[in-house]
């Protein structure tokens, strides 16, 4: 049986195709809101190192209930560390770095929220996937109703450029990192995966934490929950299902979700911690989730390299 094979049922599963998309949207994009709160208690850096150790700790438990089959070589621990370096240290890292260097949430949203079309882009020449026409017109709906929210929502000003760069570069991480987690992470467990990518998340976001800042951790109960939050909700599950959707659908229809975090998020922030959602910003959610509606359900035609 071909790969391909193997992996067409869970391609059509209810599940894979919407059950798996619904929680992880609504996981990664309250990460922000809890992120967010958290901050309030900690420096970027320090909060993201202790969450990082606390997660390879829960890691270290499942692997050892679970035994997964490990690599043979050292190569494949090598393309694990390439994507826990794009997604842990340059897309987390640099998005909290941002924050700290004066972006605004808004702002540096609606430069990461570009991370569907570089896939689209560059899956070609990486994945061997060709984007058809209906579903670039997804992408673009779904970057369209994210700008609206975001603009509703006047938080697009970027008020200092190592802010500005902190974002390209979480961008350039979440991208590179699906094209090479869809090329080269195909054959391992999502639990060994993750253990090796957050222990390289760790490895650099640790010594990071000392160079940049002060590191400063007030331990509160509203800290505690924010760590139970991202830890199991989003570093466990979220990254899961991220991965796990990677390998068994396209990059480019996986990535089109990342259109509706933008709105998501905004939604939660709303209800959780009070942020004003204007009536425009309602309309953006709903064309957000119409791109990312069309994208998903448009086929795709592999090439043959």
């Amino acid at each position: 049986m071909t790969r391909d094979a193997a992996i067409e049922p869970v391609r059509r599963s209810f599940g894979w195709r919407w059950l798996a998309p619904l929680i992880f949207v609504f996981l990664w994009s309250g990460g922000f809101a809890v992120a967010k709160i958290g901050l309030r208690d900690a420096t970027p850096m320090a909060f993201l190192a202790v969450r990082y150790a606390l997660v390879i700790l829960v890691l270290a438990v499942l692997l050892a209930i679970i035994r997964p089959p490990v690599p043979g070589d050292w190569r494949s621990y090598g393309h694990l560390a390439v994507t826990g370096f794009c997604i842990q240290v340059l897309y987390f890292g640099l998005s909290y770095l941002g924050f700290w260097l004066g972006a605004s949430a808004g702002g540096l949203a609606l430069i990461v929220c570009l991370q569907p079309i570089l896939v689209g882009l560059l899956a070609s020449g990486f994945v061997a996937e060709t984007v058809n026409l209906k579903r670039w017109i997804g992408l673009f709906l779904g970057l369209s109703g994210a700008v609206i929210v975001i603009l509703a929502r006047s938080e697009v000003g970027m008020s200092s450029l190592p802010g500005i760069l902190c974002a390209v570069g979480a961008l350039a991480g979440i991208t590179f990192g699906t094209l090479y987690e869809k090329r080269f992470g195909l054959e391992h467990h999502p639990v060994l995966a993750n253990f090796v990518q957050y222990i390289v998340g760790l490895a650099v976001i640790g010594p990071l934490a000392l160079l940049v800042e002060t590191p400063v951790i007030h331990l509160t109960s509203s800290l505690a929950l924010c760590f139970a939050y991202l830890v199991i909700g989003n570093s466990l599950i979220a990254v899961t299902l991220l991965l796990a959707m990677i390998r068994a659908g396209e990059a480019s229809r996986v990535s089109a979700l990342f259109f509706l975090v933008p709105p998501v998020a905004a939604a939660m922030a709303f209800f959780a911690i009070g942020e004003i959602m204007p009536p425009a910003a309602w309309l953006g959610m709903a064309l957000a989730a119409i791109g990312v509606a069309v994208a998903s359900r448009t086929g795709q035609r592999r090439g043959t390299g």
